[in-house]
């Protein structure tokens, strides 16, 4: 007979002669059916992970044993190309999203439709990416740092990256449809002072790119942040990093053709 089952045997035995309380022995019959569980547990986990446990008689002499320490262990990746980036085909999904309609299979009609969508963001993404000057502030593109993601459809995070550097300075650019920076820049927007001061030192404050109202902002361990609105759902966050002064920064944000890009976006 099991330990559990003995405990629990003897649990209602002394019920029955009322030795002790009830209550009061069915929590010690559940503590020791719990450490006796645990204890077994322990021992399989021992077990399986070849250690041995306190109760546990392991070979130690002998060619049939085998050592924690001498385990075979699984070898690590040093190779492959990872995935390789490949956008939905917007006419075939479209085709598909016809066909499927058509045999009343709706699921894979808004399947197809929601992958021909996300498709045509991400045509509009590259097609943003190439407007971008080849350099900024006499900096050169980075084209291994481009980035053109989604992770969704109808604009939902839509994201254009693109790098600037030579040597420790770099210009970014970061156009995006993201809901949680409209709300941190539009509470920039709707602050009624000019400025933010801490400590004395000005933080940001509200300027305009090419006549699009805009924040720029410093951070000694960051450098320079200018956040443009690009209509009601997108924006652009541009970065400097050891820009000399905030007007180069500006200046660096003037090469670019926000009107452009707007278009492209379908914003007004």
């Amino acid at each position: 007979m099991s330990k559990i089952k003995l405990l629990l045997v003897i649990g209602a035995s002394l019920l029955i002669t009322n030795e002790l309380p009830a209550q009061g022995l069915l929590n010690r019959i559940k503590q020791k059916a719990s450490q006796v569980a645990d204890k077994v547990a322990d021992k399989k986990i021992d077990e399986a992970l070849g250690g041995s446990g306190s109760g546990n008689n392991s070979n130690k002499q002998g060619t049939g044993s085998t050592s924690s320490g001498s385990r075979k262990s699984n070898p690590s990746n040093t190779s492959g190309q990872g995935l390789v980036s490949t956008p939905p085909n917007v006419n075939e999904n479209l085709s598909a999203a016809e066909t499927a309609f058509k045999a009343g299979s709706y699921g894979d009609a808004r399947y197809a439709v929601q992958q021909a969508m996300l498709g045509v963001e991400l045509q509009i993404g590259q097609s943003i990416l190439k407007s971008f000057p080849e350099t900024i502030a006499n900096l050169k593109k980075d084209t291994i740092e481009d980035q053109v993601t989604s992770t969704g459809w109808g604009w939902a995070g839509l994201t254009i990256h693109r790098e600037y550097k030579t040597g420790d300075k770099q210009f970014t650019i970061t156009v995006a449809n993201n809901a949680i920076w409209m709300q941190a820049l539009n509470m920039f927007f709707n602050n009624s002072g000019y400025a933010q001061q801490n400590n004395g030192e000005q933080k940001w404050k509200q300027i305009k790119v090419k006549g699009n109202r805009s924040v720029i902002e410093y951070d000694k361990s960051s450098g320079y942040k200018i956040s443009i609105p690009l209509g009601q759902t997108s924006l652009a966050i541009l970065e400097g990093v050891n820009f000399a002064t905030e007007q180069d920064m500006i200046n660096a944000a003037n090469q670019l053709d926000l009107d452009a890009v707007k278009e492209k976006l379908g914003e007004k």
